[in-house]
Order: C-alpha cells, then structure tokens, then sequence
C-alpha cells in the first residue's frame, strides 16, 4: 500500500513537471510577447536525475517550509544559538567578563542621564536617535539603556573559545535584528519624535499612517508591485535613447545612440547583474553611467537580462556566459565592425564576466580589449553578511523553495538583502511611514531597487554552490566545458572598482582579484556604497576616491597596505575610469556609429529600454 501510495506521488510530480506549467497573475502578465522568439532549450543539457518517491516528499516539504520563512534556513539559525550556548556555558570566565561588562553599561548609563558623561553614542549611520529631545530626559534614559544592550550582545557573541566563528557571526546579526525590532524608537509612547508630530497635527500623522499600511497591505495581499508617481521606466530613468539591436531567450542587446561625431573604435559592453534591472547604470540622465559614457565618445552596449519564469528553471549559469556574455560580444562586434570590446561587469554581471573572460583566455580568444568590474567579487571567501545565509543547509533549503518553483522570486531576495540594512530599509521607513505619516520622498535608486527580478532554479543553484559556497573559482576547481579556468590567464589589463561601505560586496573582497591576476591592473576605492558609491556622477558633493595602478607581475600589496599607501582623490571616479579606457583603446577615431551599424533597418527591434526590462 505504501509503496504504490509513493509511486502514485512520484509519477504525479513528474506528470506535472512535463505538463505547461499554469502562471500566476503576476507571471501570466510578465510572459514574453508574441514577437519574441521561443525560449530555446541549451543545447545538450545534461539530464535532470530523476528523484527518487521519498525525496520528493521531502523536497515538497522543504519547499512548503521555506515559503514560510521566506528562503532561512531555521536550522542554520538555530545550530548557531546552540554553538554559541554550548561555548557559553563552559566558559565561566567570559560569563564573568561578560557580567562585569553588564554592569559597569549600567553605570554608564547612569553618567549619561546624569550628565556626568560617559554614555553611548548611536552609530554614525543610525539615525533613529537624531531629534534633539533624546538627548533629554526621559527619552535619554530609553536610548542609552537601548544602546548599552546594543553593546553588551555585541561583544557578547565575540571570542568564545570553540565557536565556530560563523557561529557568533550569525548569533550577534540576529541579536541586532532582534534589538532592532524592539528599539525605543518604534513605541509611539516612547518615541519624541512621533510625540511631537502627534500635538502638531492632532493625531492626523496615525491617520496617514494607518491609510499608508492598508494601502501596502492591500498591495501585497494583491500581489501588485509597488507604484511611483515620480518615476516610470523609459520616460525618466532607464531613457537614453538607444535601440535593442538583439535578443534571444536570456537577454536583450541595447546599443545606445550616439551624441558626438566621433567615437572611439572600441566599443563598450556592459554586464549588469541579473539578480535586479539593468538601469543601475542608467538612472536619471545626471545620473547616468551610460548617458556620461556615450558623451565621452564612446559607443555603448548594454544588456538587459530576461526576468525568468518557470519555464527558464533549466537555465543553466553557463548559458548565462555562452548565451548572455559571448553572444553579445559577438554580436557587437558585428554590428561595429571591430575585433575588440571593452567589457564591463557590475556586480554578478563582474562575476560571469570574468569567467567568460578565463575561458576566452584558456582559448587565445583576445577580443577583450580590456576589463572592468565594478562592486564584483571573484573570491566568495570574505563575502560579507551574505555569507551568514549561505551552507550547505542554507544551500539546500533555497533549493528546495527553487525546485518547487522553479526559479527564486524577487520577494524571497528582497528580504535577505533588506535584513542586511534592517536598520534603514525596514524600521526607520516604517517609523517614518506608519508612525509619523510622511510619504518619504522618492528617489530614482528606491525606486530601481523595488525593480527586481527572479533567478532560475539551476543557475541560481550552480552559482550559490559553484562560487558561494564551494569559492571553485578562486580555489583552480572551476570548470567551463569541461576544462578547469584560471583567473591568472587573462591577459587584458584590469579596472577594479570597490565601495567604502559595501555590505553586499566588501571592498577588501573585491580587493581580492589583485591577488589571482598577474596581469596589469587599477583599483579604485570610492566612497559610498553598493550602489550609491558607483553612482558618482561629476558634481556629485562630497565625493572622493583612491586609485593605484598595478604592472604586470609586481608582488602582491595586501589592502590595508593599499589603503595607506594611496591618497584621497576629490571627486567623481568616472572622468578617472574614461581616462583609463581611453589609454586601453586605439587612438583612431571612426565615425559615430548609429544603432545596428550597417544592418541598421533590419536589426531594429524596438527602442530603448527594450521589452525584458518591462517584464514584472
């Protein structure tokens, strides 16, 4: 009985997986359009091993689980409160450095309220102490006692001798979430701020901000993306005028029209990450990476990543290189007429860059005239916050959520990426939002960020295990075709650029491709982060960067030793980036190229932006 009841299970799933998968709403309305070609299959994929009855019982379950905890693993979690409990307990001396500390905060404490000094002081990036009446009483007492917990489970999760450091990594990251969620600020009842805005508009800011929640959860509830009043992709961000000159079932080509007489003869290529839009580098037109590019003479080229549905789940992070990255450079040396393209990567888009760009150099393919990646990682070994979400376990759950879906949704990402700046993009919004009712003003980067897209199940999986979790590329175990790639063989001259205050890709992470490369190579560090420290246009205030140059097989300089060894430059990075390509470029000048080249009528395909980057 119980084998025929697993049977019945085991042939069902797979009668589904080879049915048309139904959509829902929101995907039914992202589908590609009728004029779009067909998603084609890889060629020669290798075959899906079949699962065995029990396992799909248990990927079903895992799938179902982690739909409820939004991708988080709970075991990852709580192996960590157990590591850290364990180390804890049989340790009664850190107990009495750790007892010690508690009290002489108390004290501390009470200098503060006293005005004896010696309290504590926010964070220099948390602002959720910044009205002037926390510095009175009783508010001062709510925020130092805050403050002083901060303190106190911070150093608590530190030198436990025989914690994995993971451990105590994951533990000091949930306290804060946990601290964070209980903060003074967000009681009405204990906030001055929202005590104040309450006398001045009798009550009227709980009126907003009770209309500002059930407007967001009536949006959620309906599956509906958030809306803008301010910013409309292709009409204010997203708008230099360019054409789709190709497009295939993993992305679309963008050449951007030009705005001088001349142009360099190299074109540029740029790779944005596929795990968000494209307009990164083409915001606002200040703002914009591209629009600054294509008026220093340069012909540009973009893509523009396809937002995946189930029926892309057997996509593989190889296609993305084969189809995606080799395709365009093929293509745009097509449409130029020329042998050889500047490449850049930003973030994962760096990632399958230079992978492609190590299998070109294994093949003595040298069509890169040179490389550029921009908050890219190479080595996952110091990979920020984002490693506490990533193990085995981790891996596995994701998955599990993947293979039931067959891709991972922007919701389930947007959550991770959010509790890694809980402070500013969960609880400081919501005070301002629902307790204070202030419609926060919109900025064309939130709006991008709300933008996202979905990841298909078997290139998300291939890339969380291939470089995440297992660092293949870096460790001489990254294999392409079969044949293992080295970062060290590629022989164009490198552009590296890092952020200051990069949670998602670390600077001295990004640092890291110095040390696997021989090959000429300029670092830039600039100020900011993620995104904002790569949106810095000329004019941007208070901007300033470090840059060195790196010749061919020089020894190794570790970070800090870079960082003290090269001075602030004040300004924009991006007149120093167009310098450095045009010192890689030829010093002939060829006549502006207009969008599709001498096939011009014929490869028209719809204007920028282009149809993928509409799909919701």
């Amino acid at each position: 009985m119980e084998a025929s009841l697993l049977s019945l299970l085991h042939a069902k799933h797979f009668a589904k997986r080879k049915q048309p998968i139904m959509k829902t709403k929101s995907e039914t309305s992202t589908s590609l359009p009728a004029k779009l070609p067909t998603p084609q299959v890889p060629a020669a994929p290798p075959k899906t091993p079949e699962l065995r009855p029990y396992e799909v019982w248990d990927r079903s379950y895992n799938s179902w689980q982690a739909r409820m905890t939004m991708g988080v693993s709970p075991y990852a979690m709580s192996s960590a409160w157990l590591d850290w409990a364990h180390a804890l307990s049989r340790a009664p001396g850190r107990q009495a450095e750790l007892a010690a500390r508690f009290w002489r905060n108390q004290w501390r404490v009470v200098q503060a309220i006293s005005n004896a000094g010696g309290g504590f002081e926010p964070h220099p990036d948390d602002d959720r102490f910044d009205h002037e009446a926390w510095h009175k009483m009783p508010y001062k007492l709510f925020e130092q006692q805050f403050l002083g917990a901060e303190d106190w489970w911070q150093e608590s999760s530190k030198d436990l001798r025989g914690m994995a450091k993971r451990s105590g990594d994951r533990v000091e990251f949930m306290t804060r979430q946990m601290l964070d969620s209980v903060s003074p600020s967000n009681v009405p009842a204990l906030n001055p701020e929202v005590l104040h805005k309450t006398l001045e508009t009798g009550g009227l800011n709980f009126v907003r901000g009770a209309r500002f929640l059930a407007e967001d959860m009536a949006r959620a509830a309906a599956d509906r993306p958030a809306e803008s009043n301010e910013f409309e992709v292709g009409r204010n961000v997203a708008c230099t005028p360019g054409e789709v000159v190709y497009r295939n079932e993993v992305f679309e080509l963008i050449q951007y029209a030009p705005t001088t007489g001349e142009v360099r003869k190299e074109p540029i290529l740029i790779v944005p990450a596929w795990i968000m839009k494209y307009y990164i580098l083409d915001l606002s037109p200040e703002n914009s990476l591209v629009k600054y590019l294509v008026g220093e003479g340069f012909t540009v080229f973009c893509m523009s990543w396809v937002n995946p549905s189930s029926d892309h789940r057997d996509l593989s992070l190889d296609d993305y290189r084969r189809l995606g990255v080799l395709t365009a450079i093929r293509e745009i040396g097509r449409i130029c007429e020329s042998s050889r393209v500047h490449a850049c990567g930003y973030c994962l888009g760096g990632t399958i860059l230079s992978i492609a760009a190590a299998r070109m150099a294994l093949d003595r393919d040298e069509r890169l005239a040179s490389i550029t990646l921009i908050a890219a990682q190479t080595d996952f070994s110091e990979a920020g916050e984002l490693m506490l979400f990533v193990d085995e376990n981790q891996v596995a759950y994701l998955e599990d959520l993947m293979w039931a879906q067959g891709y991972l949704d922007q919701r389930q990402m947007a959550g991770t990426f959010q509790l890694l700046r809980a402070r500013d993009l969960i609880w400081s919004h919501r005070i301002r939002r629902f307790l204070l009712g202030e419609e926060e003003q919109e900025f064309d980067i939130g709006f991008w960020s709300k933008d996202a897209t979905r990841m298909p199940y078997r290139m998300h999986s291939e890339y969380l295990r291939g470089l995440f979790l297992e660092n293949r590329l870096t460790a001489g175990r990254f294999a392409v075709e079969g044949r293992v790639v080295a970062l060290k063989d590629i022989k164009a001259p490198f552009f590296v650029l890092a952020t200051e205050k990069d949670h998602i890709a670390p600077w001295r992470s990004v640092y890291k491709t110095s040390l696997f490369t021989d090959g000429d190579l300029t670092f830039a560090l600039a100020k900011g982060g993620h995104n904002g420290g790569v949106l810095s246009e000329p004019g941007h205030p208070h901007r300033h960067y470090r840059i060195g140059h790196r010749k061919r097989d020089a020894p190794y300089v570790d970070p800090d030793s870079w960082y003290e060894s090269h001075e602030t430059c004040y300004g924009s990075w991006w007149p120093a980036w167009a310098d450095w390509l045009v010192a890689q470029s030829s010093t002939e000048m060829v006549p502006a190229r207009l969008p599709g080249g001498n096939a011009r009528a014929k490869a028209m395909l719809g204007p920028a932006p282009g149809d993928y980057v509409m799909q919701k």
